[in-house]
């Protein structure tokens, strides 16, 4: 994976200013440098301890929040331009019973069976206040669920719905915290979810984009099969 690439994660981000900031504490703390004072004289000992104690903390707990940060994001990717998210391939295994290949833009890939007519993708995207948008925070978003979907409702009201988690955590996170606690992220302007679906055919390929505004888009690759 680029370094472009590990750059429209968060969590990655986050995760390298904690490391940043650990190193920094720990050099600190470990007296790596003098501090002098304002005409250049010398603090006494235990001043220059406490000052390097003072420091290396405030830099512990911010390597700690910004750890807690990366955990929290997982997951979520930057939505700085119109992307490919996913990439599916399907493979007819009986009547509305399909094996279907994903793809992901880190190289990622993973096989999984849908029943239904149709595949459905779904992700959730978090978009941000004026002040925090002015100041450089892009929207983010992660993808949350594949899911098989029948034409005709009343036959997927009576099946067993196939549904695949596609959210890399298995706990709380960003969308949690700002739903449960949202005095915790005054900035954040909306989170919303955004769906888009495709008929399935043997041998289909098919391309799902999240647009700038939000909204996923799937598309039929050419070299599909036309859908009958």
């Amino acid at each position: 994976m680029s370094l472009a690439t590990l750059l429209q994660l968060p969590a990655f981000v986050m995760l390298a200013i904690a490391a940043v900031c650990l190193v920094l504490a720990i050099a600190i703390a470990a007296g790596g440098r003098r501090y002098r004072g304002i005409a250049g004289r010398r603090y006494r000992s235990g001043a220059s301890a406490a000052l390097r104690a003072l420091v290396a903390l405030v830099l512990l707990a911010l390597a700690l929040v910004a750890a807690a940060g990366g955990w929290m994001l997982r997951g979520y990717r930057v939505l700085d331009n119109d992307i490919t998210v996913l990439g599916v391939a399907a493979h007819a295994q009986g009547p509305k019973h399909w094996t279907v290949d994903l793809s992901f833009p880190d190289g990622k890939s993973r096989t999984v069976e849908l029943n239904g007519d149709a595949f459905r993708v779904e992700a959730m995207v978090v978009k941000w206040k004026t002040p925090a948008m002015l100041a450089g925070a892009p929207p983010l978003f992660r993808l949350d669920r594949l899911s098989g979907r029948y034409d005709d409702a009343s036959e997927e009201a009576s099946t067993t719905p196939t549904v695949v988690p596609l959210a890399e955590h298995d706990g709380w996170d960003f969308l949690d915290l700002s739903h449960r606690y949202p005095q915790w992220l005054p900035q954040v302007d909306t989170t919303f979810g955004s769906g888009a679906y495709l008929p399935l055919a043997d041998g289909g390929h098919y391309t799902v984009s999240l647009m700038r505004t939000g909204a996923l888009v799937a598309r039929t690759d050419d070299m599909s099969p036309p859908v009958k």
